[in-house]
């Protein structure tokens, strides 16, 4: 069974979701579901609330690092959330555990929730990605940006194509995450000064949205659902525990945490070899509680599907675009003024948190 067929058979979420927990302790495939909540806010922001682009750590969030017990030399975890249009920095705190640095609103992202697989599809990535110290490029034409390192090991081995998949400056996407110049500065300075520090390298874990129960449910037709269920192991396992997953490649899918005796599967598409697994507890009855949560909603009559135009922004850009208009708000996050990607598109972005 293909686990990212873009079709999947006909079960029950509840049915997909003990099925996700079998394949977990090493019984077998999976398949699944999903959808979307919708939060209603006022936003009132100004296009001079965004700042000017740097090259540095600010000062506001160097003082937020010692406040929350973190060194810019610490070690960084990135994660996105495509439907809420976020990305997160995380950093070790002095517990030894990430902690939230900064949440930061993606200004543009291309196409709809579920993995790119193929060149020209303007599809943004999801998976667990790493950016060494030269997936760094200072020379970027949107700024400064970094390279996700699409198509990782599975995504090639599955026939995924696609090159170049950034975060970057700007506004503007065609199958990367644009974060405004303003943004990028800072995401990127915070990345440099760990690798700098001996850091070997940043995961980046992408998600079409909050792995929450509510989400779920919310989709719970979409033929990415038994991806997502994998994706939200490796979730679980940060949430819980606040510390990087180890993440492996065999059986057409990602493995979380498991020890095959020192050697690393060398086929991402071949059955996964004899293994061990850290006891996680915790993990597992995040997961439970999860489900039990999940089956209470799928009571509720099915939500409308989500249709995406072209990809997301975040609702306080929208509102400047809406109120601004296209030029201006280019004007604004990018030095050299670079357009809004499909502003009508970015206008009918349909979820409105």
């Amino acid at each position: 069974m293909r686990l990212w067929a873009r079709r999947a058979p006909a079960i029950s979420f509840a049915a997909a979701y003990r099925l996700f927990l079998r394949l977990l302790r090493g019984c077998g495939p999976i398949s699944a579901l999903l959808l979307a909540a919708t939060l209603a806010g006022c936003i009132n922001i100004s296009l001079d609330d965004l700042g000017q682009s740097s090259r540095a750590i600010p000062a506001s969030l160097l003082a937020e690092m010692q406040k929350k017990g973190m060194t810019p030399e610490g070690a960084v975890l990135i994660r996105i959330f495509k439907m809420e249009s976020e990305l997160e920095v995380w950093k070790v705190d002095r517990s030894g555990k990430y902690a939230l640095l900064k949440t930061y609103p993606i200004c543009r992202w291309s196409g709809k929730l579920g993995p790119k697989t193929k060149t020209g599809d303007r599809q943004a990535p999801e998976g667990f990605y790493r950016v060494s110290m030269g997936s760094l490029n200072p020379n970027s034409q949107f700024f400064l940006s970094f390279n996700l390192g699409y198509p990782n090991r599975l995504e090639a081995a599955l026939g995924y194509s696609g090159e170049a998949l950034m975060v970057h400056g700007a506004c503007s996407s065609s199958g990367c995450f644009a974060l405004t110049d303003q943004n990028i500065g800072e995401i990127y300075a915070v990345l440099q000064a760990a690798l700098k520090a001996g850091q070997p390298s940043v995961q980046v874990q992408a998600f079409p949205f909050h792995m929450t129960p509510e989400n779920l449910a919310a989709h719970r037709d979409d033929p990415n659902v038994s991806f997502w269920l994998i994706l939200k192991r490796g979730n679980d396992i940060f949430e819980v525990e606040r510390r990087e997953p180890k993440i492996s490649m065999c059986d057409r899918r990602y493995v979380f945490d498991r020890d095959f005796g020192g050697r690393e599967p060398g086929n991402p598409l071949a059955a996964c070899p004899a293994s061990t697994s850290r006891p996680e507890p915790s993990v597992d009855a995040k997961a439970m509680k999860d489900l039990n949560r999940s089956e209470a909603l799928l009571k509720l009559p099915p939500p409308k599907s989500i249709a995406y135009q072209d990809g997301g922004m975040h609702p306080q850009f929208r509102a400047l675009l809406k109120k601004f208009g296209e030029k201006e708000l280019a004007e604004r996050v990018s030095e050299i003024k670079y357009p809004i990607s499909r502003p009508d598109a970015a206008l009918a972005d349909p979820y409105r948190n």
